[in-house]
């Protein structure tokens, strides 16, 4: 393998498959809970882990991989804003349900903002995946770390 960043655009769709994961697994504690407490218990020990995980893999898209972006395509300025934009509305939405779930809403209320998030998040990554596969597998880049790129799931 030479210098070239070979498989980026394959590793961007794993790290969305292990994102995707974690939310059905943070859904799952909470949709299949009857006694109620231990979703919300639940709920704070997989939101701690897919939250981080969603959150440092978009701020290392921001600080690092959409670099890589506009340097092979310059002209996909417009598409890397609108990632940028989704991985604000992201943020606000875990904060949301971080707070729900330290207000300890109940199951209803958890599921509906599981629901918000996960269409942004599901719409996000389809974009994503189809702006940008192609450039980040045909970018002629040194290899780079690529938790650094995607974040600590990479």
């Amino acid at each position: 393998m030479s210098g070239r960043v070979v498989a980026w655009g394959r590793e961007l769709r794993d790290v969305h498959n292990r994102l995707r994961d974690a939310l059905r697994l943070a859904r799952s504690a909470v949709e299949d809970d009857t006694a109620g407490s231990a979703a919300v218990r639940d709920l704070q020990v997989y939101c701690v882990g897919f939250c981080a995980a969603l959150t440092a893999h978009h701020r290392s898209e921001d600080a690092t991989l959409f670099d890589v972006v506009l340097d092979a395509e310059p002209e996909l300025a417009p598409v890397v804003a609108d990632l940028k934009r989704d991985h604000s509305m992201l943020d606000h939405l875990l904060g949301e349900l971080d707070r729900a779930v330290r207000a300890g809403e109940g199951r209803d209320e958890l599921v509906r903002h599981l629901d918000g998030i996960e269409a942004v998040m599901e719409t996000h990554f389809r974009f994503e995946e189809k702006k940008l596969v192609g450039v980040l597998d045909g970018a002629d880049r040194p290899a780079a770390d690529l938790q650094k790129m995607l974040g600590p799931l990479a």
